[in-house]
Order: C-alpha cells, then sequence, then structure tokens
C-alpha cells in the first residue's frame, strides 16, 4: 500500500497549508484552511481535486476558506464535534476517540482542546503522522485562550503518547521564536542547544523547521518537559505536580 503523501506549503504571514494526498484513492484533504489561493494553486499544480477538508479548531486562519472551497469543490468538511456550531460548512463532527475515514485510510481522532475548547488533531498511524493545529508546535504549544492549564497539560501527554517516530505537522512557523524562550527555560539542555544551531541554520536559508517529531519534542520542547529538574529549577517549582510546572512555563511563554 502506497504511503499518504504530504504536501507544504505557505500561508497568510506564517501559517503552513497541508495537502494529505491518498495515491490509492485519490482523495485529498486540505488539513485547515487558512488561506483559500494557496490551497487551490497547490491542488492545480498537484493535478490533485480537493474530496475533503479536516478542520482542527475553529480560528479563522484554520477555517476561514471552508465555505469557498466547498462551494468550488463540493468536498466533505470534518471538524471537531465540541466546535461544530463554529465550524463552517462542516459535515461531519468528530470527538475524542472517533475514526476519521479517509480514501483507503483511517484517521485516529484525538481531543487535544486547551488552545480552544474542541480542538482536534488527527493521527494517521498506518503511516506515523499527525495532524495537530495549534495544540502542539515545533518547541512550543498553542496559547490557552479558551480551555486551562489541566485540559492542556492533558492534551499534550495525549499526543506525548504517540510513538516517537510519529511525525507531527502543525499550523505555524514558530520555530525560532520557541527557540529562544525554550533556551531559558531549560538552559542545561544540549539537545536543545543543539535543535537551536540547527533551527537558525534552516531558517537562514529560509528552510522550513515544520514537521518536527514527537521523540524530538519531548527532548528538547519545554512545554513536554515539567518533568526536568533542570526545568522545576529555572521555574523555582522543584517537585511541584507537573501541571503547575506546565503552568508556568505557560505563563511565562505568554509574557516573553
Amino acid at each position: 500500500m502506497s504511503k499518504l503523501i504530504v504536501h507544504q506549503f505557505p500561508c497568510l504571514s506564517d501559517n503552513y497549508g497541508y495537502l494529505l494526498h491518498d495515491p490509492e484513492t485519490g482523495a485529498t484533504a486540505a488539513i485547515d484552511t487558512p488561506e483559500v489561493a494557496p490551497i487551490l494553486k497547490a491542488l492545480e499544480e498537484k493535478g490533485w481535486t480537493l474530496t475533503h477538508i479536516l478542520n482542527t479548531h475553529h480560528h479563522f486562519d484554520h477555517a476561514g476558506g471552508n465555505l469557498e472551497l466547498k462551494e468550488k469543490t463540493g468536498c466533505t468538511i470534518i471538524g471537531p464535534k465540541g466546535e461544530a456550531q463554529r465550524i463552517p460548512g462542516i459535515d461531519t463532527a468528530l470527538g475524542d476517540g472517533d475514526t476519521c475515514p479517509f480514501g483507503s485510510r483511517e484517521a485516529k481522532v484525538l481531543e487535544v482542546g486547551g488552545h480552544t475548547l474542541g480542538h482536534i488533531a488527527y493521527y494517521f498511524p498506518q503511516d506515523g503522522i499527525a495532524f495537530v493545529g495549534d495544540a502542539l508546535f515545533a518547541l512550543g504549544c498553542g496559547r490557552i485562550f479558551e480551555g486551562t492549564a489541566e485540559q492542556m497539560w492533558t492534551s499534550l501527554q495525549k499526543l506525548m503518547g504517540l510513538p516517537d517516530e510519529t511525525v507531527v505537522y502543525c499550523a505555524h512557523e514558530y520555530t525560532q521564536a520557541n527557540a529562544r524562550f525554550a533556551a531559558t527555560i531549560e538552559p542545561a539542555n544540549k539537545a536543545l542547544q543543539e535543535r537551536i544551531r540547527e533551527i537558525d541554520a534552516k531558517r537562514a536559508e529560509g528552510k522550513p523547521t515544520v514537521p518536527t517529531t514527537i521523540g524530538l519534542e519531548k527532548a528538547t520542547n519545554p512545554f513536554l518537559r515539567p518533568m526536568s529538574e533542570d526545568v522545576q529549577k529555572t521555574l523555582n517549582l522543584v517537585g511541584a505536580p507537573l501541571v503547575d510546572v506546565f503552568a508556568e512555563t505557560r505563563a511565562r511563554k505568554d509574557s516573553f
């Protein structure tokens, strides 16, 4: 069986658009709809026909292109059950533990609320890929707009439970700014220091730092590392509950 193909391209100022294509069936999904013109251009360049939109959450830079794309292509829109009333044109609403049929595959749906209350991620176990929207970033996580620190930490733990080799496609190119913050939270992390050098080199060449992997994030992303003694010492929270360490890390990033 052929692997799913992911085509990545820039949208808006710092979003990424993704087309997911199943060579077996021709099914093609836009993962969120940040900007219509680049999505249509990518479809034309690839010679693919849009059959699905897979929305992760309701924010305009993720669902704002839904109706125009549905009008132009007749695609099926799938989105989070917890935000169904806020997803334009939604046809199918899915929640935690549901499966999302796509071509010859099925994605596992994970509720990863916190950034928004009903945010979901799509995990394709056969292909080892996950689309996580704004729940998890390379060296970061989404700002908590609607949920709580407890909800967000629970969500991140779900993503941490995926296999380390899982390739993670997040929605924004925030990595260099995230890296500057991460270095202040876990300064003794040698893997982080090496990663920062690699990130700076990529950005100097205009290359994306996304996708990442679960294993790399677990080793270097401070939001996934409240158990680190270095992180706890930095925050003066040695021995504190992990959710409190996470919450303090998030609060410091909000004002960084």
